[in-house]
């Protein structure tokens, strides 16, 4: 069982300035995100915004213009910082905040800071160009770079005392972090053919005859397009329908922060359903307003017991 202590950990003013540089970074590059965790309490949630911070590094070296060798070295640079903060040699006034924020973030909170060795696995992995045969195959990336998310993101949340079945904790995380990682996958189809990347399994394109790829705003002729993303979305569900078992092993802000975000991600995913092929004109998004009414709702409990409903009712 993983539980964390509520009370403030005590932070230095260079560490409030690194913890709010992380912040600032969550709020301007991680919408979906801030909107999640703003629910949680001060110390929870600057500890998310190092976590967030640091990921985002990683990601924004893969994504970036260089040469692949180059991301790769820069890629163990940041594996060998991420050595150095779990062996507890970042000074609180080291010059990199991140850095700075995470190893405090790591000190007060029981933080499986593995789950970013793994992050950086799965990067690695989109540098060297890999793709994906089956779906066994994607489920390790997608494990990589999103269940470790949620995994490291538990060790934040802790789990409440006497909850049951919260052995199995990091297991639903992970699972709901799946889940996010292939609604991404699927909104971003277009973007990633355009950048010369394809996640979805190759056996799952050939099912359905796109296996020639997503290059322009149309679905390759002949193929069921509509028909493959259905396919993805039903996946995608069932992966919600078990990480949310997750939710009531967490205190209630805790609950209310995975809700939001989970409930953000479910919500682009119903309409990638009602309208395939809108992933193919453009990234679908959520406007503001309706993100805010996700997150009253994850506050309030809503999303959660509806989910629960839902799933109670398909399994019976």
């Amino acid at each position: 069982m993983i539980r964390t202590v509520e009370s403030p950990p005590h932070a230095s003013a260079p560490v409030l300035a690194a913890y709010s540089y992380c912040e600032a970074v969550t709020g301007q590059q991680a919408r979906n995100f801030a909107y999640g965790i703003r629910l949680l309490p001060t110390p929870k949630r600057r500890a998310m915004s190092a976590l967030y911070a640091f990921s985002r590094r990683v990601d924004d070296i893969g994504d970036g213009a260089l040469g692949d060798d180059v991301k790769a070295a820069r890629l163990e640079d940041t594996r060998a910082l991420l050595t150095r903060i779990r062996q507890g040699e970042i000074a609180e006034d080291d010059t990199d905040p991140v850095a700075v924020a995470l190893a405090h973030a790591a000190r007060h909170f029981p933080i499986p800071l593995g789950g970013l060795d793994e992050l950086i696995d799965g990067v690695l992995m989109d540098v060297r160009g890999e793709t994906y045969e089956t779906w066994d195959d994607l489920k390790v990336y997608c494990r990589c770079v999103a269940g470790a998310i949620g995994r490291l993101s538990l060790g934040v949340f802790g789990t409440e005392p006497g909850a049951r079945g919260a052995e199995r904790a990091p297991e639903y995380a992970d699972t709901l972090g799946l889940a996010l990682q292939l609604t991404n996958i699927l909104r971003d189809v277009r973007e990633d053919a355009e950048g010369g990347r394809t996640y979805l399994p190759a056996d799952d394109l050939a099912k359905f005859g796109c296996s020639a790829g997503f290059g322009g705003a149309e679905p390759p002729e002949g193929s069921d397009f509509a028909g493959l993303v259905h396919f993805e979305v039903r996946r995608a569900r069932a992966l919600f329908a078990e990480g949310y078992r997750l939710l009531p092993m967490l205190d209630r802000r805790s609950g209310a922060c995975v809700a939001a975000m989970a409930g953000i991600y479910r919500r682009l995913l119903d309409r990638i359903e009602r309208d395939p092929h809108a992933v193919l004109r453009g990234r679908v998004s959520l406007p503001g307003r309706e993100k805010a009414y996700v997150a009253v709702r994850g506050l309030s409990g809503l999303d959660a017991r509806h989910v629960t409903r839902r799933t109670v009712r398909r399994r019976a």
